[in-house]
């Protein structure tokens, strides 16, 4: 690709993910970064780049869309924290794997996907997760078996002339993101109901806004990767999930959980939780059994990332809560949808 910038289409460009990957690839001058997004107008201003409205949902779009570009980054989605199996397939996995088959037939030399460290099966002693740790099924979280269901995929498609990338993410902190774990853990803290679990000893990767948005732009651009490759993509530490909801509550001023319960009351609650969200008040089960899968110990260390991609964490945990929590703040503490709408 000499003599030219690399063409980097960046999907879900309008969303927390989406633009901060837009930002970072905006700093490599060899890059010459195209949001693909519905809303043009919810850009970041700072982006005067090539902009392709459409819908991914539209198998027409997905084809257009992949045409004369270099690498993808796939940074949008649609996700439920529970339930919706059918809408996950629909909405989520079907349109991501023919986005796959298009950017294949459209000679798009890699496709990076925004996976997450928790697809990897859990280490029930705490130990490390490494970038192609197992995966497997949990049975309960559709999206976040879709997410195994394409990275298998793209392992099977590597050897067809597009690069397959699965970046293992954290859990997302920064401004601007109101989905995920922290937004859905802080408001319930005001409830006096949200337990410790296990003492809250367990490892929470948490990974912040530019440290996000560098992974994707190293992945675009790195040289000697194999057909398929894996990295986790966390920060600078892995804080215990005790001393995340302490932060949170001197921060915020939210009580502190009162009493500790074992990770399967965890996840029998939450089950419970479930099976009681039709017939209780509220948009959203208080509790679901993916948000104590995310508060298992997830200590999946950067250090192929670090040598393949260059990928190097920057922001303290520490700074990104508390910029998350500021902005949360600032909308009022929102309790956060656990499913989409239907």
């Amino acid at each position: 690709m000499s003599g030219r910038r690399r063409r980097v289409l960046v999907t879900g460009a309008n969303g927390f993910l989406g633009r901060n990957v837009l930002v970072a690839l905006m700093a490599n001058p060899d890059i010459e970064p195209i949001a693909a997004c519905r809303h043009p107008e919810r850009l970041p201003p700072v982006f005067h780049g090539e902009i392709r409205p459409g819908d991914l949902l539209d198998a027409t779009y997905r084809r257009a869309v992949t045409r004369d570009v270099d690498a993808i980054c796939h940074a949008a989605s649609w996700a439920s924290m529970w339930n919706h199996d059918a809408l996950e397939r629909e909405r989520f996995f079907e349109p991501t794997r023919d986005l796959i088959e298009q950017a294949i037939g459209n000679g798009v030399g890699r496709f990076i996907q925004a996976s997450t460290v928790a697809i990897a099966a859990v280490a029930k002693d705490g130990a490390p997760r490494d970038d192609f740790a197992p995966t497997h099924h949990t049975g309960f979280w559709p999206h976040l078996d879709r997410l195994i269901d394409l990275d298998r995929y793209m392992r099977e498609q590597a050897q067809r002339g597009t690069q397959m990338v699965t970046l293992r993410l954290g859990h997302f902190v920064g401004v601007g993101n109101r989905l995920g774990t922290l937004p859905a853990l802080v408001p319930r803290l005001r409830t006096y109901l949200v337990p410790w679990l296990a003492g809250g000893r367990k490892r929470f990767p948490i990974v912040a806004d530019t440290d996000l948005g560098n992974a994707f732009a190293l992945a675009a651009v790195a040289d000697g990767l194999d057909p398929y490759e894996s990295f986790n993509v966390c920060g600078t530490e892995f804080p215990t999930l005790r001393e995340v909801i302490e932060l949170v509550a001197a921060e915020t001023g939210f009580p502190r959980p009162l009493y500790s319960v074992p990770y399967v009351a965890g996840y029998a609650f939450g089950w419970l939780m479930e099976k009681l969200h039709p017939v209780l008040p509220g948009s959203s089960p208080f509790l679901t059994r993916s948000i104590v899968h995310l508060c298992e110990s997830w200590v999946c260390p950067n250090d192929y990332a670090r040598a393949k991609l260059g990928y190097v964490p920057r922001k303290d945990w520490r700074t990104a809560v508390r910029e998350h929590l500021a902005d949360l703040m600032s909308a009022g503490y929102p309790w956060v949808r656990l499913a989409q709408p239907a």
